[in-house]
């Protein structure tokens, strides 16, 4: 059986440590599987901070009630156990052969577990982050494609929410091997689907990397006038991203306009200093 909780609701990725406290305050009236996933996402937050010792402590504590718990609650404490492993959060260094190896066991666990209980959405959470070990261009595409089957084949809403993360991986690892314009196809994609969720900063990034992808096919025309427009896009938003600037400076540079470039090259070394205060 699959949980109610309704941990979309609890989490804001950009801000772990206030979602440590929302998940902390559901605690108060949880019992049995739901209060043990709560605290899988409480390690979790934890491993969003780089506290990755307190992550791995509060998942071994839990450890001695896994086998009195539901699939999903299973699924969850290994996916953090892996994540507490390794992740886009560790440095490089800190995931040598052993991590890797103890975060592959953690995630082949849940993704078994997952597929056997149809928790779709689990299932692509688990494929997903073995890119995070198998980090060769080819590997990277190897999972986003296994993770896109899962995506297409499944009827849950929580797995379809993933396509468009799923489809910009896809996208990313194609672009790492100079499939310039597979890439783009996919993060056409991804675009698309954003701009339906509605979220207006996923879909500034998803357009980021359409225009990104056009300028590496040497369509600077076309990238040029989507990043202005990403620039105001995001200006509105109050958020502007130091990444569009930097495509703005590399676009302006090959139209030969040294000043606008300049420009845009002091605006996003301005906002990221602002961002590292």
């Amino acid at each position: 059986m699959r949980s109610n909780l309704d941990l979309a609701a609890l989490w804001d990725f950009n801000n772990p440590a206030l979602s440590e406290q929302r998940f902390k305050a559901a605690l108060a009236d949880a019992t049995g599987d739901d209060a043990l996933i709560l605290q899988t996402q409480v390690a979790r937050t934890y491993g969003l901070r780089r506290d990755f010792s307190s992550a791995r402590r509060l998942l071994t504590e839990l450890q001695p009630r896994l086998p009195n718990a539901g699939a999903e609650a299973q699924v969850r404490h290994a996916l953090e156990w892996g994540r507490a492993h390794a992740s886009g959060r560790h440095p490089p260094e800190a995931m040598d052969d052993a991590a890797k190896a103890e975060a592959r066991q953690a995630w082949q666990r849940a993704l078994a577990l997952a597929r056997v209980a149809a928790l779709d959405d689990l299932a692509i959470d688990a494929i997903h982050m073995f890119a995070f070990i198998d980090t060769a261009p080819a590997q990277q595409q190897h999972w986003a494609e296994q993770a896109l089957a899962v995506v297409l084949a499944s009827t849950q809403p929580a797995a379809q929410r993933w396509q468009a993360s799923v489809r910009n991986n896809l996208g990313y690892a194609l672009e790492q091997q100079g499939r310039h314009a597979d890439a783009l196809a996919q993060y056409h994609q991804a675009l698309d689907l954003r701009r339906k969720a509605g979220n207006a900063q996923n879909t500034l990034v998803a357009g980021y990397m359409v225009a990104h992808s056009l300028r590496l096919q040497g369509r600077n025309d076309e990238a040029l006038l989507m990043q202005q427009q990403l620039l105001r896009d995001s200006e509105a938003l109050g958020a502007v991203d130091p990444y569009v600037l930097d495509e703005l400076a590399v676009l302006h540079r090959a139209r030969g306009d040294a000043a606008q470039a300049d420009a845009a090259a002091e605006q996003a070394r301005r906002v990221r200093a602002a961002g590292a205060r």
